[in-house]
């Protein structure tokens, strides 16, 4: 994840950002959705619920269909989650690099997406 951070600057980086390892439990908040079959996930959040962030890494199981999981994740994600907060639907990006799919929803998606361009 800190690579994905790294063309981010400190001063435009969400203050109490943690990361939280996205399980059967919380997959839907993370991704939108629960029916999606993967080996692993993070995620990355402010603690601070009125800040709209949200980043994170999945790695698809073997032999899933990474376009597949990519279109369920975007036709399902909440970018308004946080209720008191949101970000557009232009500030949404999912993409993958072979098994790894990054989902970032933030006002500073740009920078982050060319940091999961440059892993």
């Amino acid at each position: 994840m800190t690579k994905v951070y790294a063309e981010l600057p400190q001063e435009e980086t969400p203050m109490m950002l943690q990361n939280v390892e996205v399980n059967a439990e919380n997959m839907e908040y993370y991704l939108g959705v629960s029916d999606i079959d993967i080996k692993e996930a993070l995620a990355s959040e402010s603690a601070t619920g009125s800040i709209a962030h949200s980043v994170v890494l999945v790695r698809v199981n073997d032999g899933k269909d990474v376009n597949d999981v990519m279109t369920k994740i975007k036709e399902n994600v909440n970018p308004r989650k946080w209720i008191c907060v949101g970000v557009e639907e232009s500030e949404v990006v999912v993409k993958n690099k072979g098994d790894l799919i990054i989902l970032i929803m933030s006002e500073n998606y740009e920078k982050i997406e060319k940091g999961f361009d440059n892993l």
